[in-house]
């Protein structure tokens, strides 16, 4: 490939932190155990590939160091689609909140660079202040975003996230599979979370005694047969927080690929996308979990906002499929 064929290509940046318990590591070996899915083989040509990209020398024996960061170039792959629209549910001149479409991820991830929440708010506020995320949501989650619309706006709502001055009310259909799960009518779920160490899936959070503390609040909106509409509220934000913890019970949420029947499943749907055998094990192509209302301060006015997004066609749906 000339330099002038990679100045033409859309290339896009990943970046890779080094954490101290790497340090001395091979650097296709530390790659490998960052991104999985790839292979010792591809690592070492997207490495060659450095010098045609980005004129840099990488060699797949070079030690890496703790707190350094590995930024490689690479070709922009072709990207899954996902849904293009969102509901506005509230806006004025200091902030928004939006109603994301289960499918849609916030922020760039090892497969999604241009289709993003951020790239479509770019798009959809060109030559304007582009809204600020104040907080997130997972990709296949739906439901209620908010944003701001200039800083002090920002700084005031994500300080309010960090102090848990946000109310949060999700709901999950989930599938009662262990005897028991969810015997009461409410409760709560007090569990610290923490990484995975023995799964696959770097993303993979569990319960550990060594984790974050994290709790969760549940109450049993309504029963049918093996399933459950369920109102989460989580009083901590921990990483996939409310799938970990209704999983943790016995009560995984549908569609979970990560904390659902196996977590191979994730896997399996990277590499193959959605399929009739994964159909027939999740029901869901997305997990049925819903960011279904927000109550929080006003930046500015100082006046409670509440904030609702209405349960999902394909949700609403498959609750009514179920047997009574």
């Amino acid at each position: 490939m000339s330099s002038d064929s990679a100045a033409e290509l859309d290339l896009i940046t990943v970046a890779l932190d080094v954490p101290e318990r790497y340090d001395g590591w091979r650097l296709d070996h530390f790659i490998q155990a960052r991104i999985p899915r790839l292979s010792r083989t591809r690592i070492q040509k997207m490495l060659r590939a450095q010098q045609q990209l980005a004129g840099l020398t990488l060699r797949p024996a070079q030690r890496v160091r703790g707190g350094q960061r590995i930024e490689l170039l690479r070709p922009a792959p072709d990207e899954p689609d996902v849904p293009r629209e969102f509901e506005l549910l509230y806006e004025d001149e200091y902030l928004l909140a939006i109603d994301k479409p289960a499918g849609l991820p916030v922020h760039a991830t090892a497969r999604f660079h241009r289709n993003t929440l951020t790239a479509l708010l770019r798009e959809r506020y060109a030559g304007q202040t582009v809204p600020t995320l104040c907080h997130r949501i997972d990709r296949e989650t739906s439901g209620v975003l908010l944003l701001a619309r200039h800083h002090p706006s920002e700084i005031a709502l994500k300080k309010d996230f960090f102090d848990r001055r946000v109310g949060k009310r999700y709901v999950a259909i989930v599938e009662l599979a262990a005897p028991g799960a969810l015997g009461e009518q409410s409760g709560v779920i007090d569990a610290p979370l923490g990484t995975c160490e023995e799964s696959g899936i770097r993303i993979r959070q569990a319960v550990t005694p060594q984790g974050q503390v994290a709790r969760t609040r549940w109450r049993v909106i309504e029963r049918r047969g093996r399933y459950a509409m369920v109102e989460a509220k989580p009083e901590t934000g921990r990483q996939h927080q409310i799938r970990v913890h209704l999983s943790h019970v016995g009560a995984p949420i549908v569609g979970d690929k990560l904390y659902g029947p196996d977590w191979r499943l994730m896997l399996e749907y990277l590499e193959t996308g959605w399929t009739e055998r994964l159909a027939e094990r999740l029901l869901l192509p997305r997990h049925a979990l819903h960011a279904a209302w927000l109550g929080f301060e006003h930046p500015m006015s100082k006046q409670q906002v509440q904030v609702e997004a209405p349960l999902p066609r394909e949700l609403r749906e498959f609750w009514e499929g179920r047997a009574e």
